[in-house]
């Protein structure tokens, strides 16, 4: 999937555990694992909005764009 999530590198960042932030944003554990691992088919913007109070952060700094190989050839 072209869109990832780097989840971990802003929770490293920031100094956070996984549990300190779920508990701070409102989500599950397993949910926020699904987050971090990339998993994810879809993310509320509520669960974004909170992600990024908890974490101080804009959502470019947690959400990235990659084309996979075949879009980027598609594109030539």
């Amino acid at each position: 999937m072209p869109i990832v999530v780097n989840l971990d590198v802003m929770m490293a960042r920031r100094k956070i555990s996984a549990t300190e932030l779920s508990e701070q944003v409102g989500i599950t554990m397993a949910n926020l694992s699904i987050l971090k691992n990339n998993k994810a088919r879809a993310v509320r913007f509520s669960t974004l909005e909170a992600l990024c109070r908890v974490l101080n952060c804009q959502p470019a700094d947690i959400l990235a764009y990659e084309p996979e190989p075949a879009d980027a050839e598609k594109k030539k």
